[in-house]
């Protein structure tokens, strides 16, 4: 039987080279993608589906999780909380989702555990987790344990997180090493058509092509106003 990893994929660089790592390592890949009230929701499944396709995935889910919206709280579903565009804020900013990592990664296994995988790739980064707590290196090793003690004996499960100690220009210069679609993936907070280039995620995204050396293929707001 071929090895296989679960990979969350948001639609953004970071999930997409993590699942890219787990396609050149020769996994076959089961794709797993949220929707949960974020601003960019449409555009994210979008790029989840190029994403997918393009890595050859076995099989895709698509998981709803509405009530995210009901919970609210964080300035990606809650519109009456303003996306921030002055930089990276000290402390926990208004873009974090409670808890929603560890809400992804115990749907994930449960996936896995279907599918008797051995791994479940995350692309969590802590550079741009921006205070982020469910993107912290020791978290993801306390939920591996807590996940491997909930489920059956025989299940095995290794989260991975390739990306977690690197630097966003260390992501794009990878990206481009293993050919990922850069332009296929999405990371702008809270437009979909053109990325606004000022939220805290364009931002991290700008500055780690800037340091890479690269050009991001995505369109961005200033673009078109230079082109128009």
């Amino acid at each position: 039987m071929a090895k296989r990893a679960v990979c969350i994929i948001s639609g953004g660089m970071d999930s997409a080279l993590s699942a890219a790592i787990a396609k050149r390592e020769e996994y076959e890949i089961i794709a797993v993608h949220f929707n949960y009230g974020q601003r960019t929701q449409s555009k994210e499944l979008s790029c989840f589906e190029s994403i997918a396709a393009y890595l050859e995935a076995a099989q895709s889910y698509v998981i709803d999780l509405d009530f995210f919206k009901q919970i609210g709280a964080s300035a990606l579903i809650d519109r009456s909380i303003a996306v921030p565009t002055g930089g990276i804020a000290d402390g926990v900013p208004v873009t974090y989702v409670p808890f929603r990592n560890g809400i992804f990664l115990s749907v994930a296994a449960a996936i896995a555990e279907k599918h008797q995988a051995e791994a479940l790739f995350i692309g969590v980064v802590e550079e741009d987790s921006s205070g982020y707590p469910d993107c912290r290196e020791n978290y993801i090793h306390a939920m591996e344990q807590a996940i491997n003690l909930g489920t059956r004996d025989e299940t095995h499960l290794q989260i991975r997180m390739p990306l977690v100690a690197m630097s966003k220009s260390e992501i794009v210069k990878a990206s481009l090493d293993l050919e990922v679609p850069l332009e296929l993936t999405w990371s702008c907070y809270q437009a979909e058509e053109f990325a606004c280039g000022v939220c805290d995620s364009c931002r991290l995204r700008l500055r780690g092509f800037e340091l890479a050396g690269a050009k991001d293929p995505l369109p961005y707001i200033s673009d078109n106003l230079q082109s128009t």
